[in-house]
């Protein structure tokens, strides 16, 4: 047996709205931000935004690079995600598209089943925004 281990670059769309956060879920309702691995020839932010579009049908205009999330190891597949969050601002209204068969929008007051990386991914996107109120309000002008 092989001991190694796969990095994954992935590109994570935090599309926030009236609504709440934008999530998606396949069959098993399993909530996740939408995103994706990037190809060779792309960037985690194009892997980010061409995910969102082919997910939700969703036009993104604005895209902004905010942290990055190391995900848990996928000790079956030897797979660690290295995502790189963006705060993406898209026109249209989300539509499930693909593999996404479920759309939703979270909020801290829906009982929404959220996968551990999404729930973490989100714990440090409300603290970002905390610490950064003066960029967030700047950005609700666009």
């Amino acid at each position: 047996m092989f001991d190694f281990l796969i990095h994954r670059r992935r590109g994570t769309a935090i599309v926030e709205t009236k609504k709440g956060i934008l999530i998606t879920a396949g069959k098993r309702k399993v909530f996740l931000i939408p995103g994706g691995g990037a190809s060779r020839r792309e960037s985690r932010m194009q892997a980010a935004i061409r995910e969102l579009k082919e997910e939700t049908g969703l036009e993104p205009y604005f895209a902004m690079a905010l942290f990055r999330f190391e995900g848990p190891t996928h000790s079956f597949k030897h797979i660690k995600d290295l995502h790189t969050v963006y705060y993406i601002k898209a026109k249209g209204e989300a539509q499930a598209k693909q593999e996404i068969q479920y759309i939703d929008f979270y909020t801290s007051e829906k009982d929404i089943l959220l996968s551990e990386s999404t729930k973490k991914i989100l714990e440090q996107y409300y603290e970002y925004k905390k610490k950064n109120k003066k960029l967030f309000q700047e950005l609700e002008k666009f």
